[in-house]
């Protein structure tokens, strides 16, 4: 008789073993299926809507923008003309940390990876014949958020808009910044603060307005295994609503519109049970947690997809493919807005062609396939709500041993959190090149010699100094005493604890450029100094 196949382990990235075959024991023994509920109500753990895409189909948002004001207004309307519902801005690097396009320290960096904004001029360009009450707008942006949130408001009172129902979103999830992308400016305490700031602005002038996404997406793609970036996201999002809650605000008056930006990549079933689990633990929290009583404010609104750490430089074609499972893993975990990287972006921003296959792999999913039709499809496997209910735990003990160390915002402080997730980043890096991490055309599958079929996007150097020279004409123009008083009653507002929407929203008004109201502010907060730990 021959000896049983020895079967290879299967062990998903967050630590859970994967079994060939679940049962309906397998299910009870992991907590049973009285979490998994009903779609549109507590815990949501089906979705946050009764009839989800069959009624509210999700948005359509590419990550777009580069260059000019200008250029990035076309590239606005190109993608709504091919069908795209809504709009994800990109800033500069310069604008991303509080400098304009004129000054020494961003030579080099204007418009290069993001749009170059230095003032309302140039937030008025980007979105000139864009009709802001059809196409929401997310606006990636931390560092500098309270400048770029009061100048998108400003713009849009200026057209006529009322703010009381403007729709849109600011990422404006700073701790994440320390941890995944860099683009911080103050030390911790001062910027959680100004996310507090633009939470309570929004709650009194702009209630419908999401003043901040909370950004697993980042901390994944740094490093952090798939449920720690449920478990960081939820503590960062903790931090917030505790700072706000303390600033007098009742939790049912903003937690509705705290929104999540989350990341796919890996195993198909883990990023399911992933988000399944992450909705129905982010309701217990708010309910049970702080108290909430309006159902609203224990939704976990998010935007899923990207991808980026799952795409390649090798046989870049094959992100196509990647990036069309990403979006049905996305459609299957009840997303409200889905993004996609191209597949060129491993290698530059992508072009038009590149764009437009990325949008068009959304819409043959919501077009084509059917996944609108039936919410949440996969409920009621074996395997599906096993894995939701582990997950679960992991998340839940993830967050525990944050707590138990001091929670999260002295982890980010003294560098814990990104000295964990760096690790973590190298140890898959080093899984990947040994082979034990199955990578097609990486590791396996490789094309030795092989042609990478990609347009690079130019930089242009004339645009750049276009930037320069309209930051410069707005000075010029402008009733610089009248700016200079508005900046001067930012920092005012600073040292003296108020909140500083107000006296921003007054100097955007005036033409105070992002440079000169982010450096009123470091005068008075000072820089943050990143701790480095090995």
């Amino acid at each position: 008789m021959s000896e049983p196949r020895k079967l290879r382990p299967a062990r998903l990235e967050s630590g859970l073993d994967v079994k060939p075959v679940y049962r309906a024991e397998d299910v009870e023994r992991s907590g049973g299926t009285g979490g998994i509920g009903e779609p549109g109500e507590f815990p949501f753990t089906r979705g946050i809507h009764p009839l989800m895409y069959r009624d509210r189909p999700f948005t359509m948002r590419q990550y777009s923008g580069f260059g000019t004001a200008r250029e990035t207004n076309e590239r606005f309307k190109w993608l709504i003309a091919n069908g795209q519902t809504g709009l994800n801005v990109a800033f500069d690097l310069p604008t991303q940390i509080g400098f304009d396009s004129d000054d020494p320290a961003a030579e080099g960096e204007v418009g290069r990876v993001g749009m170059a904004v230095s003032s309302l001029a140039d937030i008025e360009e980007a979105f000139a014949g864009i009709d802001l009450d059809r196409i929401t707008v997310s606006l990636t942006i931390n560092g500098a958020a309270v400048v770029l949130m009061a100048m998108y408001f400003a713009m849009a009172e200026k057209r006529g808009y009322d703010l009381a129902t403007l729709r849109g979103t600011a990422q404006n999830d700073i701790l994440k910044e320390y941890v995944g992308r860099g683009t911080w400016v103050f030390p911790v305490e001062p910027s959680v603060r100004l996310v507090g700031d633009t939470i309570e602005f929004c709650a009194a002038r702009v209630p419908r307005y999401s003043p901040v996404s909370v950004c697993g997406y980042h901390i994944r793609e740094s490093g952090a295994l798939p449920h720690e970036e449920m478990a960081f996201a939820f503590l960062i999002a903790r931090a917030y609503m505790d700072h706000s809650i303390a600033r007098g605000l009742p939790v049912d008056e903003f937690a509705s519109r705290l929104s999540f930006n989350f990341d796919i990549h890996g195993y198909f079933l883990e990023q399911v049970a992933k988000f399944r689990a992450g909705r129905r633990l982010w309701a217990k929290i708010v309910r049970d947690g702080y108290g909430a009583k309006d159902p609203r404010s224990m939704v976990l609104r998010m935007i899923a997809g990207g991808g980026g750490g799952g795409l390649t430089i090798e046989q870049p074609e094959l992100n196509i493919v990647r990036t069309a499972y990403y979006a049905l893993v996305s459609a299957l975990s009840g997303t409200q807005t889905m993004a996609l990287c191209s597949y060129d972006e491993a290698y530059t921003i992508p072009t038009e062609r590149a764009a437009r296959i990325t949008l068009r792999t959304m819409q043959i999913l919501q077009e084509e396939t059917g996944i609108c039709d039936t919410v949440d499809p996969l409920a009621g496997s074996y395997a599906v709500e096993t894995l939701t209910n582990e997950m679960e735990g992991r998340i839940v003990e993830a967050m525990k041993e944050v707590e138990d160390r001091g929670g999260i915002v002295k982890a980010i402080s003294d560098g814990a959190i990104q000295a964990h997730v760096s690790r973590q980043a190298y140890e898959r890096e080093k899984a990947i090149r040994s082979g034990a991490i199955r990578k097609v055309g990486v590791n396996c599958h490789r094309i030795e010699e092989e042609d990478h079929p990609v347009e690079l996007h130019p930089f242009r150097a004339e645009e750049a100094a276009r930037a320069v020279e309209r930051v410069r004409q707005v000075r010029r123009e402008r009733d610089s005493a009248a700016a200079g008083r508005a900046v001067g009653a930012v920092r005012a507002a600073a040292a003296e604890g108020r909140n500083v929407m107000p006296a921003v929203m007054a100097a955007v008004a005036a033409y105070a450029t992002v440079g000169e109201i982010m450096g009123g502010l470091r005068k008075e907060f000072g820089v943050f100094r990143e701790p480095v730990r090995f």
